[in-house]
């Protein structure tokens, strides 16, 4: 079987952009990264996290997807109250309806909805790329950001199964 990409822009939202590691320069590679899927017509998924309250509150402007991406008019933006882009959401039947069987993922946050939903999917069976450079997070009382963001590459890399893995490659290697 062809491998059928989509790209899962997973919690890229104000809030998240502006406070987290090496924020803007994320935001540039995500960027980069969602106009080269879409030269490739390869599908843009947007994933956005919500809370009843707080900056991921519906319609918040710490809510909205970062304006140096925003969703084109075609794209899907699925919202999510969980850090499984899956759970309770249409992710799953998104992804069938367009045939897709391998997602490339980058966002936030790391070590939650990044991790998660990369592992969830290996489960669901689809092919995982998580973009190395194109994910981030905060420090915390254990550890920094960056040693996180490492962490999660070294430990993600070849997690899955016989059929299905996930593959950490950088943003400039990408759709080559």
């Amino acid at each position: 079987m062809s491998q059928r990409p989509a790209l899962l822009v997973v919690d890229a939202q104000t809030f998240l952009i502006e406070h987290a590691f090496q924020g803007q320069e994320l935001a540039e590679r995500i960027q980069k990264v969602i106009e080269r899927a879409r030269d490739l017509q390869i599908p843009v998924i947007y994933i956005q996290h919500c809370e009843k309250e707080g900056e991921f509150a519906i319609g918040t402007p710490t809510w909205q997807i970062h304006p140096a991406f925003s969703p084109a008019e075609e794209e899907t933006v699925i919202q999510k109250f969980a850090c499984d882009s899956f759970l309770d959401t249409p992710l799953r039947e998104v992804l069938e309806s367009k045939e897709i069987n391998h997602l490339v993922i980058c966002g936030l946050q790391t070590e939650y909805c990044i991790d998660t939903t990369s592992r969830r999917a290996i489960s669901f069976g689809y092919g995982v790329t998580l973009v190395g450079d194109g994910h981030s997070t905060f420090d915390n009382s254990v550890l920094k950001a960056e040693q996180i963001i490492a962490h999660h590459n070294a430990v993600l890399n070849g997690f899955g199964t016989e059929q299905k893995q996930i593959s950490v490659k950088n943003a400039e290697s990408l759709f080559v």
